[in-house]
């Protein structure tokens, strides 16, 4: 009698911890998507501000999971970069969660081996100096040999954990810039990590320390069918 009343427990404990995950991913969901459509409203005049809406939609059902996870010490602001553009476009967007706002929407490089224009290649290879894509936490700043930066947390396995030991972090160049995309066609490359315009670097690094999510997407199959986090939140949807 005292096993069945156990397993019964065990049951409930079960169910009711199913339930809660589904019950998370449909708020997960809800959210981004109320999000959104407060993203499109207030940013009417430069919708072309915005990322592209799937990958919103992605970066933010990512960035509930790991809010729910406390892996975020500060949620009030989200930074997306979208490597299906080329390096002469603006692809990096930091977005405030609580005004409904565009921060900042500037030029960011990619890794001198994923690829000239476009970043096509990527890895976690301490010395590939190549870009990792997924979810990140932000770090702590510090003084470097690029001035003003910021170290980066990769907490997808396999994919950017390296992040630290390669010594990826945020920071200023000046091969990030109109000039020189006018010159050679497209940006500077950097040895992987995602470097911004000099002018702006110590305001967006200012803005997102310590603990805020970051999202790099990179259209490759190899991350999208491996990213924990993404087949997490896929898994949750079917279920």
């Amino acid at each position: 009698m005292q096993i069945k009343k156990i397993l019964l427990v065990f049951l409930l404990l079960v169910l009711n911890f199913v339930a809660g995950e589904w019950s998370g991913a449909s708020n997960r969901e809800n959210y981004s998507s109320v999000l959104i459509e407060k993203f499109k409203l207030t940013n009417t005049e430069k919708s072309s501000d915005l990322p592209a809406i799937d990958l919103l939609q992605t970066a933010l059902s990512g960035y509930e999971l790991l809010k729910e996870e406390h892996t975020i010490n500060r949620p009030e602001v989200i930074t997306i970069i979208d490597f299906s553009m080329p390096s002469n476009q603006e692809r990096l967007w930091v977005l405030d969660l609580v005004e409904v706002k565009v921060l900042y929407h500037c030029l960011v490089s990619h890794g001198r081996n994923s690829g000239e224009i476009m970043a096509e290649n990527f890895s976690n290879k301490p010395g590939s100096y190549a870009s990792s894509p997924g979810f990140y936490t932000t770090g702590e700043t510090y003084f470097g040999k690029h001035g003003f930066s910021l170290r980066l947390n990769g907490i997808e396995n396999g994919i950017n954990d390296k992040a630290r030991e390669r010594a990826i972090v945020i920071h200023g160049a000046d091969y990030v810039s109109p000039e020189f995309i006018e010159k050679n066609g497209r940006l500077g490359r950097s040895l992987g990590c995602p470097a911004v315009p000099e002018e702006l670097s110590k305001e967006i690094i200012e803005t997102i320390k310590d603990g805020t999510c970051l999202f790099v997407y990179a259209p490759t199959e190899s991350y999208l069918s491996t990213s924990p986090v993404i087949n997490r939140i896929a898994s949750f949807k079917k279920g």
